[in-house]
């Protein structure tokens, strides 16, 4: 609401009026078809799927492909496999590496099938309680494809606008996704600490550069 007074009063000094005068009114005309209920979720999740695409997907890849390439060079390096710390059969150092490879690939799709719908559906356009009163027909389709425009991603209004302003289920989704990304990852550091341990006494199966 303040935000509201603050674009109503300089539109209005823009306009040749002066601040407070209510020619351009913070209700009927800044805050038209608005509500908090709405453009708070709305907000998050434009929030989070730009952040993901912008930072976390674009690390992903970067680690995916370095994991890849350390598959490929590793491909003739015949090692010990492990069951549970005891010999095992053999196997590549490159096969081993594709495992961590594919665990970061699972991890992305996960990070994706989040995103994808659910979380680039927006709340915008249910005011209130999510049943749109006093907005537009199509100011909830505008605003997404605004959204998508500036931020090149492919944000729709929310099929049911009840469910958008009253749970943020996409968002336990995607914290899911991350979670199951965060142990991936730490069991992956884990495995090459295990393995580079040493260098008297332990495994010391990898050198570490």
């Amino acid at each position: 609401m303040n935000c509201n007074e603050v674009i109503a009063n300089r539109a209005a000094e823009i306009l040749g009026g002066k601040r407070g005068d209510r020619s351009v009114h913070p209700n009927d005309h800044v805050n038209k078809s608005q509500s908090s209920n709405d453009t708070y979720p709305t907000a998050m999740h434009i929030a989070a799927a730009v952040e993901t695409n912008a930072a976390l997907l674009p690390a992903l890849s970067k680690l995916l492909a370095a994991l890849r390439a350390k598959e490929r060079e590793f491909a003739a390096i015949i090692k010990n496999g492990r069951t549970h710390l005891q010999d095992a059969t053999p196997l590549t150092l490159g096969q081993e590496f594709s495992g961590y490879a594919t665990q970061v690939q699972y991890g992305i799709d996960r990070i994706k099938a989040a995103l994808e719908p659910r979380l680039y559906y927006l709340a915008i356009g249910g005011t209130a309680v999510g049943t749109g009163l006093n907005t537009r027909v199509g100011w909830d389709a505008n605003v997404a494809k605004q959204v998508s425009d500036i931020t090149q991603l492919n944000f729709r209004p929310a099929p049911n606008k009840f469910e958008a302003l009253a749970s943020h289920d996409a968002f336990v989704e995607l914290s899911g996704a991350l979670n199951v990304l965060a142990c991936s990852l730490n069991k992956i550091a884990n495995d090459v600490r295990l393995l580079a341990s040493g260098p008297r006494s332990g495994i010391g199966e990898l050198m570490l550069p």
